[in-house]
């Protein structure tokens, strides 16, 4: 097996060769993250290995969406590919007492850490799923557009503008609503359109908290990894609670916030809706109340369980049943 290392950013690739892991010799090049360099880069790797495409072993960190289209090329051509958590090759590096960074640096770490490791190998995400995931991310970017024009209204209205900048933004309000609401069709189509996820989503929504917003973008975290367990989801969103202790010190216990925050935002107001209406988390949100804890600790509980929930009933392919009495 080969093992091959690319520290990924928006712009470049830096690849490395790990020719011999016993004397460290190496193999780099740099290439474009585009199209045309993933070409090049897959043609370096077969001429400089001499080997198949499924005897070489390609890591990469989850760098947000720039690596994602390099792994579904590599993974479409047959290379062996490890998407790895940052963190892992970070902490394996400090293990060796690494603690120099650039981008050479980096791809060596992540094709020793392939070698030695062994990373689990990834798997893309269907179709479906990318469409889902690409259509809630345009949803949400027409939104942040709609709110930031109903603020500048807000604005005008304060300051009296004239009638034509008022017209203006009532117009592009009016358009961008419209768009928001067929893109919401487009997404409620996609989904009917697949009866796994048709049904995924009324199994999700039979739980009090979750809609219609909430359940698309829970379809899209739960279906987009190869989740085995509910708190890896919790994990992925950012919801895992992390202490703050030094000495004697003893500060609140704060979530990690180290996943997607526009999950974690809609996640929210999912959570505050269903401390009224859910029972499980009424109960729930009573108990650490009486054990001395916040509002918003309760708040952030509650969204992990709303999570746990989530995984819950997609997982057994089970409506939603309270167990609090």
């Amino acid at each position: 097996m080969q093992y091959i290392g690319i520290d990924v950013s928006k712009a470049k690739l830096d690849c490395l060769w790990l020719r011999d892991p016993d004397t460290h010799k190496v193999k780099t090049r740099a290439f474009t993250n585009n199209t045309k360099g993933h070409q090049q880069l897959n043609d370096w790797i077969l001429k400089q290995t001499q080997s198949r495409e499924s005897d070489i072993f390609v890591v990469l960190e989850a760098t947000g969406i720039y690596h994602e289209s390099l792994a579904n090329a590599l993974f479409d051509r047959g290379f062996k590919v490890a998407v790895v958590n940052p963190a892992r090759p970070k902490e394996f590096a400090k293990g060796l007492g690494n603690i120099h960074k650039n981008d050479k640096r980096d791809s060596y770490i992540l094709a020793l850490y392939g070698h030695r490791m062994q990373p689990k190998l990834w798997q893309p995400e269907s179709r479906e799923i990318r469409e889902l995931k690409a259509l809630n991310a345009r949803l949400k970017a027409l939104e942040d557009d709609l709110q930031r024009e109903e603020n500048r209204l807000e604005k005008a209205d304060f300051s009296s503008s004239s009638e034509l900048i008022l017209d203006s933004l009532n117009k592009m309000i009016q358009r961008l609503k419209e768009e928001k609401a067929r893109l919401e069709k487009e997404i409620d189509d996609h989904i009917d359109g697949h009866p796994y996820l048709k049904k995924d989503r009324q199994l999700l929504e039979s739980i009090p908290g979750i809609g219609r917003v909430m359940s698309r973008i829970m379809l899209a975290v739960i279906h987009g990894r190869d989740f085995t367990k509910a708190s890896q989801v919790a994990a992925y969103i950012g919801l895992i609670p992390v202490q703050q202790e030094s000495g004697v010190f003893r500060g609140r216990t704060r979530i990690s916030k180290a996943g997607p925050a526009r999950v974690r935002s809609k996640l929210y107001m999912a959570a505050v809706s269903s401390l009224q209406w859910n029972p499980d988390i009424k109960r729930q949100k009573e108990r650490l109340l009486s054990r001395g804890k916040t509002k918003m600790e309760a708040v952030c509980a509650a969204m992990r369980k709303l999570v746990h929930i989530c995984f819950g009933v997609i997982k057994n392919q089970t409506e939603y049943r309270p167990q609090a009495v």
